[in-house]
């Protein structure tokens, strides 16, 4: 284990995630595999899934939900918006009417609050090969 790393070995984890329209799985996929390699964590800690409501109609994020059985939260820009990050997006708040998608997804989804200790990874960015964007956050539910 890397001693610089918090030890996520005990905790479960929610997985906050914002891409471009068109994402495909794989691309989504590779951004995530990226994003817990960063940590130190493994696919098999990841608990649910969260994004904007906007989303719920995502081919790839519900392909990626499917193959990995997640439970998947959708969340409206209000409630977004509630949950203060330390990287805000003005693009984001722009497209989405909100700050923040992927952080405030995975803080809500782990059930964090305004806890922002709980981001084990705020806002890691992917570009596939096809160009399309994901941004993958990444917050600790402790297991009790």
């Amino acid at each position: 284990m890397n001693p610089q790393l918090p030890d996520l070995s005990r905790s479960r984890l929610a997985l906050g995630l914002g891409c471009d329209r068109g994402t495909a799985f794989a691309a989504l996929d590779q951004a995530i595999d990226a994003a817990l390699t960063l940590i130190g964590a493994e696919r098999n800690q990841i608990a649910v899934m969260a994004t904007i409501d906007r989303k719920a109609d995502e081919l790839g994020l519900i392909e990626l939900a499917a193959h990995y059985q997640w439970p998947v939260y959708y969340y409206s820009a209000a409630q977004l918006a509630q949950v203060t990050v330390s990287q805000p997006s003005e693009t984001v708040r722009h497209y989405m009417q909100t700050p923040s998608v992927s952080a405030a997804a995975a803080l809500l989804a782990a059930h964090a609050g305004a806890n922002n200790t709980a981001l084990q990874l705020e806002k890691y960015r992917w570009r596939a090969a096809s160009g399309h964007h994901v941004t993958v956050s990444i917050a600790a539910m402790t297991v009790e």
